[in-house]
This record gives C-alpha cells, sequence and structure tokens, in this order.
C-alpha cells in the first residue's frame, strides 16, 4: 500500500524529511477551467497532484482542465492525482472526475466517497470511525467496491468528545490544542478499542459523563497495517493532523 502525505507547498521540505511519498495540495481550479499552481518549488518532482474544488467557478470545460492536470502530471513525473473535492458532486464535477479517470489511465484518480461512480475512480474511504468494528467496516467497503484495490485511505486523525448517551453516534471534533489541555486537565485513564482500532478515556464535568476517542501513532499505524493487509491500493495522511506524529509513524526515515 502505498502511503502518501498530503502537504502545502510551504510543508513539503519539512514533510519530505521523513516521507518522500507525497500528495502536493499546491493546485487549484480558476476561471475559463484553467489549473492554477501555488507557489510551488521549481524542482518538485514525483508524488501525487492534488486539486481543491475550494471557491473553484463552474467548469465550464472539463476536458481542457483535464489536459491541463495531465500536461503537469507529465512536466512533474506525478504518479496521479486527488480530488480534494469538499463541494457534493455537481454535473461539472462529475464531468471534471470522468475525463480525468479516462486520460490518467493506468495511473490512479483517487476520488471522496461521493464521486465513487466515476469509472476507473480509487474512492477514499475515511477511517475515523466512532462505532462498530474498523476491520468489519474496511471489509464490507471493499465486497461492495469489488475489492480492496478499487480503494484508497483517509486517514484522519480521530480526537473527537461524546456526550453520554451518545445516541446519535455524533461527537464534538477536539482541535490538538483542546486535546491536549483535556488530557492534562484530567490525566485520565486510557484504554484501548480493538473494535474500533482507537484509544479512548472518560471523564466527568458538571455532572455529565464524557466519552473521548482518538488516535495516536500506534493507532494510525494499526489502522494502516490493516488497509495493507486488505489490500488497499493507497493510503493519505494530512501533514498538518499527523505533524506531531512523524517521528513515529515513520521511524528510521528522517534524512
Amino acid at each position: 500500500m502505498q502511503i502518501y502525505l498530503a502537504v502545502t507547498p510551504a510543508e513539503a521540505q519539512e514533510a519530505a524529511r521523513y516521507h518522500r511519498s507525497l500528495a502536493h495540495v499546491a493546485y487549484c481550479i480558476g476561471p475559463d477551467s484553467t489549473l492554477l499552481r501555488q507557489n510551488l518549488l521549481l524542482q518538485t518532482r514525483g508524488g501525487i497532484l492534488s486539486v481543491t474544488d475550494r471557491d473553484a467557478p463552474f467548469i465550464a470545460s472539463p476536458e481542457q482542465l483535464a489536459a491541463a492536470a495531465l500536461r503537469e502530471c507529465g512536466r512533474r513525473s506525478y504518479g496521479g492525482v486527488l480530488l480534494d473535492f469538499e463541494q457534493p458532486p455537481a454535473p461539472d464535477r462529475l464531468a471534471l472526475a470522468q475525463a480525468l479517470a479516462r486520460r490518467l489511465a493506468p495511473r490512479p484518480l483517487y476520488v471522496p466517497e461521493g464521486y465513487a461512480s466515476v469509472p476507473g475512480a480509487v474512492p477514499l474511504v475515511c477511517t475515523a470511525l466512532s462505532g462498530g468494528s474498523f476491520l468489519q467496516y474496511l471489509q464490507e467497503a471493499a465486497g461492495a467496491r469489488g475489492g480492496a484495490g478499487n480503494l484508497a485511505l483517509d486517514v484522519q486523525r480521530l480526537r473527537m468528545d461524546f456526550l453520554l448517551p451518545a445516541e446519535t453516534g455524533e461527537g464534538r471534533p477536539l482541535g490538538q490544542q483542546e486535546f491536549q489541555v483535556l488530557v492534562e486537565r484530567e490525566s485520565p485513564a486510557v484504554f484501548f478499542s480493538q473494535d474500533l482500532c482507537a484509544r479512548y478515556f472518560t471523564y466527568t464535568r458538571d455532572g455529565e459523563t464524557h466519552f473521548v476517542l482518538f488516535d495516536d501513532a500506534d493507532t494510525l499505524q494499526q489502522k494502516l497495517r490493516i488497509g495493507s493487509a486488505l489490500g488497499f491500493s493507497a493510503a493519505f495522511l494530512m501533514y498538518p493532523e499527523v505533524r506531531d506524529l512523524l517521528p513515529r509513524l515513520f521511524p528510521g526515515s528522517r534524512t
């Protein structure tokens, strides 16, 4: 399984000290179906081209934009494209994904789960599971897509606070600093959930019980091992989410 760190141009050099395979979060969609590149070092080569649709206009010519992405892949020796799309699938976005998947082959096009219907694309499966069995969750996703080799992992670092009883299964996301302050204040006993492949602890505030579920380097490594054993083709980690964990996620690789 190929593991990528998703990085902005400002983060790329530091991230490359720990891991060489990068998804370059340096591209966006401009007016007139153009591909815009942001502050990428001239010598950047290899990895994956990552393009966002944040604040993007309507894509009037998906084929033109797909062709521009392919030219950039050729210039930079990118091994594929990641569509880091935040908006729900719209006809113009779907048309772009379809054009890219067709033109890129056999190189992969990685897409959000909402674009799983695009022929030839590799959907991302989020690892931030808050209930059930992580292994079963991945097995069911692989079964629905004709095998894990047709999927990739979106490895999101879980830090979630649930007020019990959590009837909806929805918790409140915790930022890194807020999570650290909470741990230092509560000094909780921390346990490991084999099913969720995550750590957890409980605490009480104002007479209410809270359940905190979180990932660390060990749980993320285990999730990666499970995905690799099942045959998932790739995994993506966001550099800002795991920056403090890199020495343990990629031991011995610092250059």
